[in-house]
C-alpha cells in the first residue's frame, strides 16, 4: 500500500482541538430506551465530529434485540460528543446503547456524571420506565426529554409526569434531537437544574 504524507494522521483535526480557555468539564450522559434518538441528539448537538459505535442489525438479533421498523443499526457501546456551554465549561456527551443486552456497559458510562437526560419516545413509553429506575437507583439527577417524532402523540406535561411516576421537580422539556438549539436548550435545562440542587440544603 502507497502511503503518502497526507495519509498520516498527525493529531486531531483542529476543530477538534479543546479550546484554551476551557477551566472546567463535566460529563453528561444521554440515556433511553432503543431507537428513542440517542446518536441522533449526540451527533446534533456535538461541536466536534462525534464518535459512535453503530453496528448493523442482523438477522441474528431476532428474538434478542428490539426491533423498530426502518431501524437497521444500534448502538452497542456509546456515542461520544462535546459542545461548549461558554468560554469555560465544557460538556462531555456519552450517549449509551439502547438494546437491553448492552445495559452492563452503562456502569462506567455513569462513572463520574454529573447528570442525565432521559430521552422519551411517547409512542413506546413503556421502554423508559426501567431507564429513569436506574437512574433514581444509582442517585444519578436528570431531565426528562420528549422527542418530537412527526407521528408521536402529544399529551399534556401532568400526564407524561403521571405515566412515568416523576417527582414534580424533575423538568419535562420537548426535544426535536435533530436540530442542534433544540438540544442544546436540553442541556441548558439540565444545568439550570443541576444548580438548583446544589443550593439545596443537605438533607
Amino acid at each position: 500500500m502507497d502511503f503518502r504524507s497526507s495519509d498520516t494522521i498527525t493529531g486531531p483535526r483542529s476543530e477538534d482541538v479543546l479550546p484554551t480557555t476551557a477551566t472546567a468539564a463535566v460529563k453528561i450522559v444521554i440515556v433511553g430506551g432503543f431507537g428513542v434518538g440517542k446518536t441522533t441528539m449526540v451527533g446534533s448537538v456535538s461541536e466536534i465530529r462525534p464518535l459512535t459505535t453503530e453496528e448493523t442489525m442482523t438477522e441474528a438479533g431476532v428474538g434478542v434485540d428490539d426491533n423498530l421498523e426502518g431501524k437497521t443499526a444500534t448502538t452497542v457501546a456509546m456515542d461520544f460528543g462535546r459542545i461548549s456551554i461558554s468560554d469555560e465549561l465544557i460538556l462531555y456527551l456519552f450517549g449509551t446503547p439502547g438494546q437491553e443486552r448492552f445495559w452492563f456497559l452503562w456502569n462506567g458510562l455513569f462513572e463520574g456524571a454529573l447528570g442525565a437526560v432521559v430521552l422519551i419516545d411517547t409512542r413506546r413509553l413503556e421502554v423508559s420506565f426501567d431507564v429513569i429506575g436506574r437512574l433514581e437507583e444509582r442517585g444519578v439527577p436528570f431531565v426528562v426529554a420528549i422527542n418530537t417524532f412527526p407521528d408521536a402523540p402529544r399529551h399534556p406535561v401532568d400526564a407524561l409526569r403521571t405515566a412515568l411516576d416523576l417527582p414534580p421537580e424533575v423538568p419535562i422539556v420537548d426535544c426535536d434531537a435533530r436540530g442542534r438549539g433544540s438540544c442544546r436548550d436540553v442541556l441548558l435545562t439540565l444545568m439550570r437544574y443541576l444548580h438548583a440542587l446544589s443550593l439545596q440544603p443537605p438533607a
